[in-house]
């Protein structure tokens, strides 16, 4: 069985320098040529389109249903097969400098979920705020039951540790006991990512993959050294089966230049479109080499400052 990505598309926005509008900085759609064509040169207002509300509300928001929401862009999106988006804001001390969408779907032909759990200010556990589950409904009807305190399951512990958390390969059990984990094509793996907000809110998103839709081609986690200097490999996985953790354990990615390093001096997301052209870094050389042709590199802060960086290859 052909093996489809579940996130289908990744966009970045930046405010322009007036702060009037946000504007499309770059975007990797894969074969979507039409959709990709449609938003180039786009901008909206704010408060306007999933990118002007999130950089409004300054939280990350979730359409699960793209045809019957306030998206601008449906008829591009549907035409492509694009079910569902969320917008996920970043932040320079109290100013929202980008927002970056992820756009996932059409679950004739993919299997995978994406969930937005939240903690309003004072409360001790997490709800789903939304989700996009696709044909998997009773994975859908337990994820309303949950609650996850800081530290348990994997929305909690992203919630505890303020890191992405990596699950390259699932238990089966509590949550994954469905029977869509079950399945041959069922789910493999998840990951969780606390999402900076300043409504007083605690965020964090969930990407759950499965064997027939990988969320991506190979993720990584890398975080500063004790130095300062470098970047270090801290945890991820790679669909090709490589073991990460070997791969890079002698690694030291400098902090002076590369994607690493301008992604997290900007604050902002970088994408980047064609790594074989990155002939002088050898991170993406090796992603080459494992067949991946692009990345979107998301810099997180520790602190006033980003610290670590988490890496999606396509």
């Amino acid at each position: 069985m052909e093996r489809e990505p579940f996130i289908r598309a990744i966009e970045v926005w930046v405010p322009s320098a007036d702060g009037t509008t946000i504007d499309l900085q770059s975007g990797i759609y894969g074969e979507m040529d039409y959709f990709a064509s449609a938003s180039r040169g786009m901008q909206f207002r704010f408060g306007e389109g999933l990118p002007g509300r999130s950089w409004k509300e300054q939280r990350p928001i979730l359409i699960k249903d793209l045809a019957n929401s306030f998206f601008v862009r449906k008829e591009a999106a549907l035409s492509e097969g694009l079910s569902c988006a969320v917008a996920v804001p970043g932040f320079d001390g109290e100013r929202c400098v980008s927002v970056t969408l992820f756009f996932c779907g059409d679950d004739r032909y993919r299997l995978g979920a994406l969930e937005l759990w939240c903690a309003r200010q004072g409360e001790e556990e997490l709800r789903l705020e939304d989700g996009y589950f696709g044909r998997a409904r009773r994975f859908e009807a337990d994820a309303h039951t949950f609650r996850f305190h800081r530290g348990y399951g994997v929305p909690g512990k992203a919630w505890d540790q303020g890191r992405p958390v990596i699950l390259p390969k699932l238990s089966p059990e509590g949550r994954f006991k469905c029977n869509e984990a079950q399945e041959p094509t069922g789910f493999d793996r998840a990951m969780a990512v606390p999402c900076p907000s300043r409504d007083g809110a605690t965020w964090v998103l969930t990407l759950v993959s499965s064997r027939i839709s990988p969320v991506a081609g190979r993720v990584e986690h890398w975080h500063l050294d004790e130095s300062g200097s470098a970047f270090r490999f801290a945890a991820g996985y790679c669909e090709t089966e490589c073991d990460l953790a070997l791969l890079h354990a002698q690694a030291h990615v400098s902090t002076d230049e590369g994607p690493f390093a301008r992604a997290c001096r900007k604050g902002i997301p970088l994408v980047d479109e064609d790594l074989a052209t990155d002939v002088t870094d050898p991170i993406a050389q090796g992603a080459v080499a494992a067949g991946l042709k692009s990345m979107v590199v998301f810099p997180l802060h520790g602190g006033e400052q980003c610290d670590a960086v988490l890496v999606w290859y396509f």
